[in-house]
């Protein structure tokens, strides 16, 4: 099943719960966050405070610092400096089971098949947090794909997206996805930003790093651009509507 037969399986999209981020503590707050490689500042002296239930488009120029800040914000990574505050702890990894982690790497098995690679990430999460397999697979569009297809057959769009699929497992209240729509066709790329758009609304808050503006134009909140380990922007992204506003949130 290539990438092209797979469009007319469409990501499964419920009505979302709506989430109102006005009577939640922030998701993330980070103060005077610096990370030393040797003498080279990967990040330096960056504070930033984020709501909860918001889309959050994470930018900058290739070695600009995004992926650090991901993995600090995931509890992979410590920083040289400053204080990290993640839904609530400052103990990150006290909360790794409400943070879901999609790396820029694909980081799946090829030697099993979609399902058999969920199953086995599954398995780390507590089982009252994790979501079914077979619903995952609907979400990302791959429900269809044949179940003994081994990942290393995988096209990369397909991989990525199953990438995204492992990152959902515990349904997290914080997702962390660092170029999820790379080697992604154009058609796979806006159903998957609409599940992005549905994970927010039901709660969730998503920062994203990419190249790709377009991509994520429909669903984010925000926009942040770093450059040199630094933010030297940080706006409203006004151009975005609810999703749910129409039919099915399709705009």
């Amino acid at each position: 099943m290539t990438d092209s037969e797979i469009h007319s399986a469409s990501f499964s999209q419920s009505e979302p719960t709506h989430f109102d981020p006005a009577h939640s503590e922030p998701a993330v707050v980070l103060q005077g966050i610096s990370k030393l490689f040797g003498r080279f500042a990967a990040l330096h002296d960056l504070s930033l405070s984020l709501p909860a239930g918001r889309v959050y488009g994470l930018l900058g120029e290739n070695g600009a610092g995004k992926s650090t800040l991901l993995r600090i914000i995931a509890g992979l990574a410590r920083p040289s400096r400053g204080s990290v505050r993640v839904l609530g702890s400052s103990d990150v990894r006290s909360v790794g089971a409400r943070i879901g982690y999609m790396a820029h790497a694909i980081l799946l098995y090829d030697d099993l098949s979609a399902r058999e690679n969920l199953d086995y990430f599954r398995g780390l999460y507590p089982a009252d947090r994790t979501a079914g397999v077979v619903e995952l697979l609907g979400q990302v569009g791959l429900a269809n794909v044949d179940s003994r297809r081994r990942v290393g057959q995988y096209s990369q769009g397909m991989k990525q997206r199953l990438a995204l699929a492992r990152a959902m497992l515990a349904t997290p209240d914080l997702l962390l996805l660092d170029e999820p729509f790379s080697n992604v066709d154009s058609v796979s790329t806006t159903a998957m930003s609409t599940l992005l758009g549905t994970l927010r609304d039901r709660g969730a808050t998503l920062i994203v790093v990419t190249h790709q503006l377009e991509a994520l134009a429909r669903v984010a909140d925000e926009w942040i651009t770093l450059h040199a380990g630094t933010i030297v922007k940080h706006e409203a992204a006004h151009n975005r509507s609810p999703l749910s506003a129409g039919r099915g949130g399709e705009r």
